[in-house]
């Protein structure tokens, strides 16, 4: 038995002609399971399945009072297939717009996979950058807003570790906004001073020796700062 993998089942559906619903003839959509179990709670058996979300469908217009009558409940049915588009059965659904929170269309498809090739490429930048100690690099994919954000975290970590004593002004001067690129910042400039003995003034934040006890900039005491 071979077994896919998610990324493995989405691509194949992407790339492989919709079904139509036997019941109403529409194209079905791409469905991203929900994290829970279903039927004998065995799970869903697929990552993603096909649905046919068409209001007019015969299934789900007559569902709501098929199961009104026989079960007491408020709810209905949509039509669905798993990804070998043979095995068609039916989705309970409890209200108009139940489910269609993971409806994968093609326009937002397309931006994962934009997005994960963007971080490919910048994790291979970064790797070449650290081979070749190009910190300037790094230090400008750090800032860079458009590139995706385990990109610069990703090279934040690293100009930890090859950044020069000038490149924390810069990181210093920059407002990062969120709060994980930020204290990822902070722990790569503690790197920089560990690695060259040094630390930033109290009072005038220019760069000095661990060990000074007077700023060489402001002339500031700063023994025990």
């Amino acid at each position: 038995m071979v077994f896919e993998t998610r990324e493995q089942v989405f691509e194949k559906m992407m790339t492989a002609e919709k079904p139509r619903c036997p019941h109403c003839g529409n194209e079905m959509s791409i469905w991203e399971v929900p994290p829970m179990t279903f039927s004998d709670g065995l799970g869903w058996g697929s990552p993603y399945l096909f649905v046919c979300f068409n209001d007019e469908c015969p299934p789900y217009k007559q569902g709501w009072k098929n199961i009104q009558e026989n079960y007491g409940h408020n709810a209905s049915y949509r039509c669905m297939c798993y990804p070998d588009k043979r095995n068609f059965e039916f989705l309970p659904v409890f209200s108009p717009v139940g489910g269609q929170g993971q409806i994968i269309d093609n326009e937002v498809a397309l931006q994962q996979e934009a997005l994960k090739e963007n971080i490919k490429k910048g994790f291979s930048v970064l790797a070449d950058c650290y081979v070749n100690k190009d910190g300037v690099t790094v230090a400008r994919m750090l800032i860079d807003p458009t590139e995706p954000v385990r990109v610069r975290l990703k090279a934040a970590e690293m100009i930890g570790d090859i950044g020069q004593l000038e490149a924390i002004d810069a990181l210093r001067n920059y407002n990062f906004g969120q709060p994980k690129l930020t204290e990822a910042v902070e722990t790569a400039i503690k790197k920089i001073h560990e690695r060259f003995f040094t630390r930033e003034c109290p009072f005038c934040a220019e760069i000095i020796k661990s060990r000074a006890k007077v700023c060489k900039h402001c002339g500031k005491d700063v023994a025990g700062e």
